[in-house]
């Protein structure tokens, strides 16, 4: 079976040298990856052995399954000049681009393509994204099972309703940004009140580690884990009651309804 790729971008390279440079069994033969100005796409295809194309066009005649890499607005430019490719050889079709429904896809698609929509995160380039996906009633469970394998190669796979996909952009996609921004201002306050920076970043992130695997492994929610770390009267309850009175919480909504917001607007584009 062959894999085509349009756009080599940096969650493209990551699906890719998941696929083949891992222990997955992936063959770089059987890839072919293409990219507005080739360069990024040969520079890939050196890395992992793929087959470099010149145009979206010879990807879809050579692959059985096609992975649409670009962003939302590059994909409404370039699905309507590619129907007739699509047409001639329907392979199963894969976006990652955020905000675009199945339905807006099929109707961009040659009628009963198998559709796949999924939403990796950029933690894909150290194999570690979550990411989810969701597929239309042309998808197969045996096509299923290959791209949840496919993304397997880059981290976890969680099948998501669609009609919860937008949240799962939120709080799968966008939220690393959150945690990525949390870690930096607390290792900003280290350095003002001494301790350098690269050191407080790193026992930040550990710390962010050994929470988040608290919360998976350990069988508790965050909040009896929050009491258990405040003593009456002690350090740890004083910084949490300053978190709250500046709103810390509430700004966190605020985030995630603005990006849900976003992603719906993209997605009412045409």
């Amino acid at each position: 079976m062959n894999f085509g790729f349009i756009g080599a971008g940096n969650m493209v390279g990551a699906i890719v040298k998941g696929m083949t440079l891992g222990e997955a069994g992936y063959k770089g033969k059987n890839i072919y990856v293409t990219s507005k100005s080739v360069s990024s796409a040969v520079k890939l295809a050196e890395e992992c052995g793929a087959n470099v194309c010149t145009t979206s066009k010879e990807v879809i005649s050579k692959s059985d399954v096609v992975i649409l890499g670009v962003k939302p607005n590059v994909l409404s430019e370039i699905l309507p000049q590619l129907m007739p490719d699509f047409s001639k050889k329907m392979p199963v079709v894969v976006s990652i681009a955020a905000g675009k429904t199945l339905e807006y896809l099929s109707q961009h698609l040659p009628e009963k393509t198998p559709i796949v929509r999924v939403m990796p995160n950029i933690n894909a380039k150290i194999g570690a994204s979550t990411t989810g996906i969701c597929g239309n009633e042309y998808v197969s469970p045996e096509v299923k099972l290959l791209i949840e394998d496919i993304f397997s190669t880059i981290g976890t796979v969680v099948e998501i309703d669609e009609s919860q996909f937008a949240i799962f952009s939120v709080i799968g996609g966008a939220s690393v940004a959150f945690a990525y921004l949390y870690m930096d201002a607390l290792a900003h306050a280290a350095l003002k009140a001494g301790m350098p920076k690269k050191q407080a970043l790193k026992i930040t992130a550990e710390t962010v580690l050994g929470s988040a695997r608290m919360v998976l492994e350990g069988g508790e929610a965050p909040w009896p884990l929050i009491d258990q770390v405040c003593s009456p009267g002690g350090t740890t309850i004083e910084g949490v009651a300053s978190l709250q009175a500046g709103g810390f919480e509430t700004t966190l909504v605020r985030a995630f309804d603005a990006v849900l917001a976003k992603d719906k607007a993209i997605g009412e584009k045409k």
